[in-house]
């Protein structure tokens, strides 16, 4: 089953920060992250159930070549991105997220 994907407005700032730090970094990096996250929000839309549950009821989607992750939880018809994290950052500030 295909589920819709919504992204929560402090995961989407998550975002919209990683990107900007690696624009800074160097231009076209910052859509470079963006297509490697598109891609596993793809993957994720397709097949929820692929990753790893890692705390409660909520899974973990690592991106390709970027050191970030997706947090999502798998409701009633449809998926919910709590974070996109950095793997250096601490899991505490994403796990009581809704």
């Amino acid at each position: 089953m295909i589920w819709p994907v919504e992204i929560r407005p402090v995961a989407a700032t998550e975002i919209d920060e990683a990107y900007r730090w690696y624009e800074q970094e160097r231009i076209g990096l910052g859509d470079e992250f963006l297509d490697a996250l598109r891609a596993r929000l793809i993957s994720i839309h397709e097949h929820p159930e692929q990753y790893p549950v890692i705390h409660r009821q909520t899974r973990r989607a690592l991106l390709d070549r970027f050191p970030y992750a997706l947090y999502y939880r798998i409701l009633p018809e449809r998926v919910v991105v709590v974070a996109c994290f950095h793997g250096r950052r601490s899991p505490r500030s994403w796990q009581s997220r809704r």
